[in-house]
């Protein structure tokens, strides 16, 4: 995603030219750096998944440690450059995209900041948060924008629907602490509503289990329950999505970097990602 403002006439020759390869995709080199940038990333998580398995570690642990090291100063390099080429760099430094790149590299400098036999468990943790790498992805998944944005327009709907369940599922706890005689697992309400909650979602960890005929069928009314409500917020968001498709498709302009409908016809930039818009 162009989130970026276009370069500005003060910038030298080198910062314009590494702009458009870094921040636009539309070029022959920035589309280049875009897919080598995208297969960084997925290696990257890759070698955190394959250092979190024990044997893999042992084995191959060295390896994984090059890799990581490798990566985290490919990425740490493209985070200056884009520092550098951006007109206003302090404004991408605190955006959502310059938050993302910094935890992707931070995490491996904390942690090679303490000596490796200390027993931190605090630095151990956040060396889990290279997997924030994932993250980096946003900027490749334009036509996203379309399902947050149809995500905002139901948050509404969706937390009256939340309310709805919250309350149900209350209900039907306290009911079958009653029903079951604080017996059989439903020693109090909140346990009660715990397995409510797993029962309606249609999970069922089958640590608690009703025993009474009552009960019984109290817990088959809320499974059936649970595969019904399950389509309401998915139904909802759907509407959601075919309007937004109608209303980008018929009103104003769209960005064509991330997708955003219903700019006025006088827009120049996208309110969005503050990409141009033709």
């Amino acid at each position: 995603m162009n989130m970026s403002p276009q370069p500005q006439k003060n910038q030298k020759a080198w910062q314009k030219k590494a702009y458009q390869v870094i921040f636009e995709s539309d070029t022959f080199y920035g589309k280049l750096f875009d897919e080598i940038l995208l297969g960084m990333i997925l290696l990257s998580i890759a070698v955190v998944m394959l250092e979190s398995m024990a044997e893999v570690r042992a084995n191959y642990g060295r390896l994984l440690n090059n890799a990581e090291i490798f990566f985290t100063l490919a990425f740490t390099i493209e985070y200056i450059f884009r520092i550098l080429c951006y007109p206003r760099p302090k404004k991408y430094i605190f955006s959502f995209l310059g938050i993302i790149d910094f935890l992707a590299i931070i995490p491996t400098y904390i942690a090679f900041t303490f000596p490796e036999a200390q027993p931190l468990v605090v630095i151990r943790g956040i060396r889990l948060l290279r997997i924030y790498r994932i993250l980096k992805l946003y900027r490749y998944v334009r036509a996203g924008n379309l399902l947050l944005l149809s995500l905002r327009n139901s948050f509404r709907k969706i937390m009256i629907f939340m309310m709805f369940i919250l309350i149900l599922v209350v209900m039907l706890g306290s009911i079958m602490y009653v029903v079951e005689d604080g017996k059989n697992g439903f020693y109090s309400i909140p346990l009660s509503i715990y397995w409510a909650v797993i029962t309606l979602t249609t999970v069922g960890y089958g640590d608690i289990v009703p025993v009474t005929d009552l009960g019984k069928f109290i817990a088959t009314f809320i499974m059936l329950l649970g595969y019904s409500i399950i389509a309401i917020p998915t139904g909802i968001v759907s509407v959601e999505i075919s309007r937004t498709w109608i209303d980008k498709t018929d009103k104003g302009k769209v960005c064509k970097y991330c997708d955003e409908p219903n700019h006025s016809p006088e827009a120049n930039f996208c309110r969005i990602c503050g990409s141009r818009v033709d």
